[in-house]
């Protein structure tokens, strides 16, 4: 029998896949000719990013990925924020949520539980040079190449050299 968790995330993918072909779901982002946008971040241009939802304070919902992963570290911002701006050297409280791309599947979700909080200077690679320059209110897509996630070791569900999807909901930021 399927997980409770594997189901609404199944259910939740369908809904959004159905969102995006009747174009409900608007995933222009202003901000993607931002001028101070650090060099390690890329514009995604691919037509096989998952989609996400852009839902302010709910659960986003995500497609999952076709094609192969992107080879470098891709940023997206699905919902741009408005408030304090997210420094390398920030302590943030975020609400994420993690899929793998390999299968989509989805390994964690702070959604289910409380937000993290965390220095950014603490966690994996992407996260330190794909979260700065965002903002509190904002939600960014974050595709994360193997060596700036967990690389060929893994880490317990996610497996060596894995590309990781993370969305993450900027909450809080000092």
């Amino acid at each position: 029998m399927k997980s409770p968790r594997t189901i609404v995330a199944a259910v939740l993918a369908l809904a959004l896949v159905a969102l995006a072909a009747l174009g409900a779901i608007n995933m222009n982002s202003s901000d993607s000719s931002n001028p101070t946008s650090s060099a390690a971040e890329s514009t995604p241009t691919s037509g096989n990013l998952p989609v996400v939802s852009a839902n302010a304070g709910e659960v986003p919902t995500v497609s999952a990925p076709t094609g192969a992963a992107p080879t470098e570290l891709t940023t997206q911002d699905i919902i741009v924020g408005s408030g304090a701006e997210v420094l390398p050297t920030s302590t943030l409280t975020v609400h994420y949520y993690l899929m793998t791309w390999s299968d989509g599947k989805v390994i964690e979700s702070s959604w289910i539980g409380q937000p993290a909080t965390f220095p950014l200077a603490q966690v994996v690679e992407g996260w330190q040079k794909g979260l700065p320059g965002a903002k509190v209110g904002g939600r960014r897509l974050l595709v994360l190449p193997p060596e700036m996630g967990y690389g060929a070791a893994g880490a317990g569900p996610i497996g060596p050299n894995e590309t990781l999807i993370f969305v993450v909901d900027i909450l809080g930021v000092s």
